[in-house]
């Protein structure tokens, strides 16, 4: 393992850590360690070094099971995902929370490939610097108390732990990832044009093509689910292209999707909301923390939600792209563009193009309602309510148009969402908004987020 993992050991303080993590992602502070390291490791400074939503989603998983099991070492609340030794008598659980999560982020940003480019290796030298100083903040100057050193040896045993079920050494002091996420396009996409198949978005009205992506992302191991089987999407009514309700939903994203009745209308809710949704409020953590941020929770019991929200957004995806590149199911914009389908309640517009990029896989189902779902039953269960509301605040970024329409600039939109089911709907109708997704595919993506998260609550880290 990099020795720049252990390179700081010091006692931990809990105000050098706001401190540190207020200067290294620019955030509110919120009321503990626990909730601290998720803000700084889903944060735009370290989060993305590590690729798509779905590679993101797998690094919290571990990070935050490695800070619940750290905790759980020391005071066992709740059942534990790896067995580790139990800490010394009087081990910090700051101490703990920063080692398990200093170690599992450093650890797996070392065993990335290399930065494709010189501005993602800045970047990833940035992310490594931030986790560095916020950890050396925390940890402050001279030798750690008995406290400490037993709470730095609990969180990198449970560091290690997790680490080990994922990873294995490459002989060159480094780590490789052993569960499949090393080869996330693997086997590579081939299928041919065809009516209803999945086909590289059109450019040149985006900058290039899009590639499909995270083909080999069902084969990823799961933290919780059996297999990336088990909770596979149903076929969707919407997979017959002759069928009534494909032309139905054909003909409503070709309506409300459209680039140019979007750009016409930039401040209506139908433009707000997609934007919203794509600039950053998908990054689910960041909501968990707003939501749960004045009910009062503990650091073990932040350390055992954040754990079970990001095993079951971790699930969701690998059974997602299951799913997806099982119906390899046609997006609106190739659809749309397609010179018949064989429905005759559609028509064809060979110059239609979506208000927002499409992603680089399959339409059904959705994968980001598939992550809000298991984000939001996971909260339902967690809490036994419905009735839990954030609002939080995006700065959208610019969306670009087609000509002569001059792209909308980047935009402060605020949401405020009573209930988890509101968040959930919105969300799923943005990407219809956005001209990316038909509603059918959204809807089973959210029944498929909230089954694997019930099947992660009922089972693991129980009290």
């Amino acid at each position: 393992m990099n020795p720049s993992i252990h390179a700081v050991r010091r006692p931990v303080r809990r105000w050098r850590l706001a401190a540190a993590l207020t200067l290294a992602i620019a955030l509110p502070v919120q009321a503990d360690s626990v909730t601290d390291w998720n803000a700084l490791a889903s944060g735009p400074t370290v989060g993305p070094r590590f690729g798509g939503p779905q590679q993101q989603s797998r690094v919290m998983a571990i990070v935050q099971i490695a800070v619940h099991d750290a905790l759980n070492s020391i005071d066992a609340r709740y059942e534990s995902y790896n067995t580790i030794p139990h800490a010394a008598p009087g081990a910090s659980p700051d101490a703990a929370v920063a080692a398990a999560a200093h170690t599992t982020l450093l650890a797996m940003l070392n065993a990335l490939p290399p930065p494709p480019s010189p501005a993602e290796a800045t970047a990833r030298t940035n992310a490594i610097n931030a986790i560095n100083a916020a950890y050396a903040t925390a940890i402050g100057p001279g030798a750690p108390s008995a406290s400490e050193a037993a709470g730095i040896a609990a969180g990198e045993a449970a560091a290690t732990a997790m680490l080990a079920l994922r990873y294995a050494d490459n002989g060159m002091g480094g780590l490789m990832p052993t569960d499949g996420s090393g080869t996330p396009n693997s086997p590579p996409y081939a299928l041919p044009p065809g009516p209803g198949v999945h086909q590289p978005t059109p450019a040149p009205e985006f900058p290039a093509s899009t590639t499909p992506q995270f083909t080999g992302w069902p084969y990823v191991t799961p933290f919780a689910v059996t297999s990336a089987t088990q909770f596979r999407a149903p076929k969707g009514t919407i997979l017959n292209l002759r069928s009534a309700q494909y032309a139905s939903e054909y003909n409503l994203v070709k309506s409300v999707g459209d680039a140019r009745v979007r750009g016409a209308a930039p401040d209506s809710e139908m433009s707000d909301i997609p934007r919203f949704w794509a600039g950053g409020a998908l990054e689910w953590n960041a909501n968990v923390r707003l939501a749960t941020a004045n009910r009062g929770l503990d650091r073990w019991q932040n350390a055992r939600l954040f754990a079970l929200v990001d095993m079951a957004i971790a699930d969701a995806f690998i059974t997602n792209m299951e799913s997806k590149y099982l119906y390899n199911f046609w997006r609106p914009v190739t659809a749309i563009r397609w010179p018949d389908d064989g429905n005759p309640n559609t028509r064809s517009d060979p110059f239609w193009r979506p208000f927002l990029q499409t992603p680089p896989y399959p339409d059904y189902p959705c994968a980001s309602t598939s992550a809000t779902g298991a984000a939001a039953q996971m909260l339902r269960r967690y809490f036994q309510t419905n009735a839990i509301g954030f609002t939080r605040t995006i700065n959208a970024p610019a969306a670009p148009l087609p000509p002569p329409m001059a792209e909308l600039p980047i935009k402060a939109i605020t949401r405020t969402y009573k209930t988890l089911s509101q968040a959930e709907t919105e969300q799923a109708m943005g990407r219809v908004y956005a001209g990316i997704h038909y509603p059918e595919g959204c809807f089973a993506g959210l029944h498929l987020g909230n089954e694997v998260a019930d099947w992660v609550y009922a089972r693991y880290l129980r009290p």
